[in-house]
């Protein structure tokens, strides 16, 4: 992998998040008619299912043997425990203070990756530029957010941990690089297996046959969620992981709620604020720091400068 990512892979970073920052817009419209736990389940299973179809159509061949181990591991870590304790917790706290917690992801991806992997070493100017970066989340969500910090330690507690397992399964997902595996199959299979695992769960907790039929947009929504938001979007993040690796595949937490805002603004009309613009200098200023190369270019500068 390349550690210092070049302009086509923060291009490609830039339009994950993208994909990702559009899901609020999805999820907002779907939740209004259907609980969040059968969107979810849906979510997934759809995307599944399409990606199934797209190995099938083109005569590819699906993984075997210890592989399958792997993904039913991805599977609990990535997709199933992290969304039941991220649902679980917005019941308790407020979702402004359960984003900014989930943008901790990278800080946890640094430490993660730096204690596990040979060649994503610990580096305390990432560690930097992480923190710079969450602080810009932080900002654009609202310091109005943090106010209830602490108020109810289980609900953050459990957001952290969302996060902690969003790290570690960035980090365990490049084991399958090493399988020679097709991508569609590693994008496909643990999503199919968390469906699996989710359905059970739904229907004792939804009984979604008692659910009104959803609306034509809700089911829009829903279809654009699984197809693009998560079956598009996790085909671009093995690509991308398998480039520049867990540490920087991470970022995208911090570049999520830009995109969110800024999709907000450009699709529904709403307004950008002072605040917005402020968060958004922090998050580039994270990034730049992560980057190194705008601040190494500034300190070559200054030492070619003659003293006075």
């Amino acid at each position: 992998i390349s550690t210092t990512m070049s302009a086509r892979d923060w291009g490609l970073l830039a339009l994950l998040s993208l994909i990702w920052g559009g899901s609020f817009l999805y999820v907002g419209i779907a939740v209004r008619e259907l609980p969040p736990l059968t969107v979810v389940t849906t979510r997934v299973g759809l995307a599944a299912l399409a990606l199934g179809v797209v190995m099938v159509l083109g005569a590819r061949a699906w993984p075997r043997g210890r592989i399958w181990r792997d993904f039913a591991l991805l599977a609990v870590i990535n997709n199933v425990v992290p969304f039941l304790l991220i649902a679980w917790a917005q019941t308790r706290i407020p979702s402004g203070l359960a984003s900014i917690l989930n943008a901790t992801t990278p800080l946890f991806g640094v430490v993660v990756a730096g204690l596990v992997l040979a060649d994503e070493p610990f580096s305390l100017r990432r560690l930097i530029g992480v923190g710079i970066g969450v602080a810009g989340v932080a900002w654009v969500i609202g310091p109005d957010a943090l106010t209830g910090l602490g108020a109810d330690p289980t609900a953050q507690g459990a957001c952290l941990a969302a996060a902690l397992l969003y790290a570690c399964s960035g980090v365990y997902a490049r084991r399958l690089k090493g399988y020679g595996a097709d991508r569609i199959a590693v994008a496909a299979a643990p999503l199919g297996i968390a469906a699996l695992l989710l359905a059970p769960v739904m229907v004792a907790i939804d009984a979604p046959w008692r659910l009104p039929a959803p609306s034509g947009a809700a089911i829009a929504a829903l279809l654009a969620l699984a197809l693009v938001s998560t079956a598009l979007a996790y085909l671009l993040y093995y690509r991308l992981l398998d480039r520049v690796g867990a540490t920087n595949i991470l970022l995208v937490t911090l570049l999520v709620p830009v995109t969110a805002i800024l999709m907000g603004a450009l699709v529904l009309g709403e307004r950008l604020e002072g605040q917005d613009a402020v968060g958004m200098a922090l998050i580039a200023l994270g990034l730049s720091v992560i980057d190194g190369r705008v601040w190494r270019g500034v300190g070559r500068r200054f030492s070619r400068t003659p003293a006075a």
